[in-house]
């Protein structure tokens, strides 16, 4: 399996992304980037702007709010795909507790995206519909 039939897989199981063809998943892999991270960096930082999404290929991270421990992020596991949207400031701290290996995507390549490619930002919409939805159920 090659890295990018290997990302190509992972992204499918964000749910963000859920609905996306294998080709569509190509086009935002693409645009990703590979990047390694020492322990101790954080990725994400609770109320600073965010706009970049993470998804975890090896190593662990840490996530907190407060400086209180929520829990512990593994591969295949992912953050900041809302921030990817709408860049608003992180509502969580990320810290690599290890060695990570991620794919990162910045919201400046991944909007053009949205914008030449309207069936992506149609089934990403969809997505986001549902999950507003069963928030909503979760709530009553």
């Amino acid at each position: 399996m090659t890295r990018a039939d290997e990302g190509v897989d992972l992204l499918g199981q964000v749910d963000l992304f859920e609905g996306l063809t294998k080709g569509e998943l190509l086009k935002i892999y693409m645009l990703a980037r590979e990047e390694r991270v020492r322990p101790g960096r954080s990725l994400a930082t609770e109320g600073e702007p965010g706009g970049r999404f993470y998804l975890i290929l090896d190593g662990e991270a840490e996530v907190t709010i407060g400086g209180d421990l929520l829990g512990t992020l593994g591969p295949g596991e992912y953050f900041g795909e809302i921030s990817l949207i709408d860049g608003e400031p992180r509502s969580a701290t990320v810290t690599a507790t290890s060695d990570l290996r991620v794919l990162s995507l910045a919201s400046f390549t991944f909007a053009p995206l949205l914008v030449e490619h309207p069936t992506i930002t149609r089934k990403i919409l969809l997505e986001m519909c549902a999950r507003l939805r069963r928030a909503e159920e979760a709530k009553a």
